[in-house]
């Protein structure tokens, strides 16, 4: 263990030092705030366990890529599972491979995920990161992009296309309609034929239902 901290302001001086921790347990309620406002201070990649008595924080634990939302008093069995599954997600990283002989021929990497997308805004051409796109969505006349900051942009693929392009982390396919990114998903309701109503953000301009057969595969997805 490399440090308790009580406060929002210890752990953001904290995270001034070098020293980087392996997984972190954070709880909601901190003396100055809630835990949610040090990874906005604080650009961290270290994976997050929380822990708290309150359950009206889940979602913004999973937009935080945190892997679990523990309720106090925790049970021995629930933290043996959550970390259990941080071990799954975060494994130590293997040994080096030897470096190959000089004569040998290194494999070509494999293609990553997309990360930009070329769009029209007017007479120009600019492009989009994807950390920056809240959902696709399709429409009569294709498909079009909604940007975080609300921008409603045409893009030159199908969905089915895109849904082989992006981080099937951050994106998943609700529908024959939508693809949203975890980002935009600010309220899940529980709506008839089991199926599951979404609030996002921006607000889409039609009706956003999670479609009966995905539900199961999109929760597994929100809890990965």
């Amino acid at each position: 263990m490399l440090a308790v901290l009580d406060s929002v302001e210890k752990a953001v001086r904290w995270f001034e030092q070098p020293a980087r921790p392996d997984l972190i347990f954070a709880d909601i309620h901190l003396n100055d705030g809630l835990g949610f406002e040090l990874f906005e201070a604080v650009r961290s990649h270290t994976p997050v366990i929380f822990t708290t008595a309150h359950d009206a924080y889940t979602l913004q634990a999973f937009r935080l890529n945190s892997v679990d939302y523990l309720l106090k008093p925790v049970a021995f069995p629930d933290l043996a599972r959550a970390l259990d599954k941080y071990h799954r997600l975060y494994p130590p990283p293997a040994a080096a491979p030897a470096l190959p002989a000089p004569a040998a021929t290194a494999p070509a990497p494999a293609p990553g995920f997309k990360r930009r997308f070329l769009v029209k805004i007017g007479q120009q051409l600019k492009y989009m990161p994807v950390s920056e796109v809240a959902y696709f969505q399709y429409e009569d006349e294709g498909v079009a992009l909604t940007t975080l900051a609300g921008a409603r942009l045409p893009v030159d693929y199908t969905l089915d296309q895109l849904e082989s392009m992006v981080d099937p982390r951050s994106f998943f396919r609700i529908s024959r309609k939508f693809l949203v990114g975890l980002a935009a998903v600010q309220k899940i309701h529980l709506y008839f034929n089991s199926r599951l109503k979404l609030d996002l953000a921006p607000p889409a301009d039609a009706e956003v239902l999670v479609s009966r057969e995905r539900v199961a595969d999109f929760k597994q997805w929100l809890d990965a």
